[in-house]
């Protein structure tokens, strides 16, 4: 699955490079046969092996491994783990997007973390700034440095 879902990306990437907005109707069909005969693959070998022993007293659907529930989801939620496919403006990963966040994590687990509302608001307003300026290839300490109507014009 991981190699196919990586091609994938590739081909998008390439379509990107032309100056394509969507992969052609015959690539996206044979991505999505081969994502639905992988699925079933896995299916079929999960439901092959024994099944998990549920503990003593338990109430509710059945136990599965981990790999099991992870086909389940990839099967359920196929639209939107393609959806890079259909929409190129998604991105393959959600990288950027934890990337983001991480700053914000490290800084909460700091003791004393913040003391405020205000200062945590503060904080996740210079965050974003360097964040975009980043983004857009901006000098940074210079960024931070102007008034935030001169750096609106920038950006």
């Amino acid at each position: 699955m991981s190699a196919l879902l990586t091609n994938a990306n590739q081909l998008k990437c390439a379509a990107q490079g032309r100056g394509d907005t969507e992969l052609p109707a015959s690539v996206h069909e044979d991505i999505l046969a081969e994502y639905m005969a992988i699925l079933a693959k896995g299916t079929d070998f999960h439901e092959g092996l024994p099944p998990l022993v549920p503990k003593t007293g338990s109430r509710g659907r059945k136990p599965r491994r981990p790999g099991h529930n992870l086909l389940i989801r990839l099967r359920d939620f196929r639209d939107d783990v393609l959806r890079f496919l259909t929409d190129f403006d998604v991105p393959f990963t959600n990288n950027q997007a934890e990337q983001d966040l991480r700053m914000m994590k490290v800084r909460m687990k700091i003791p004393g973390s913040f003391r405020t509302i205000e200062g945590a608001r503060v904080f996740a307003d210079i965050r974003s700034v360097i964040s975009t300026a980043r983004k857009h290839g901006l000098n940074i300490l210079e960024i931070i440095t102007v008034p935030p109507a001169q750096i609106i014009a920038r950006l």
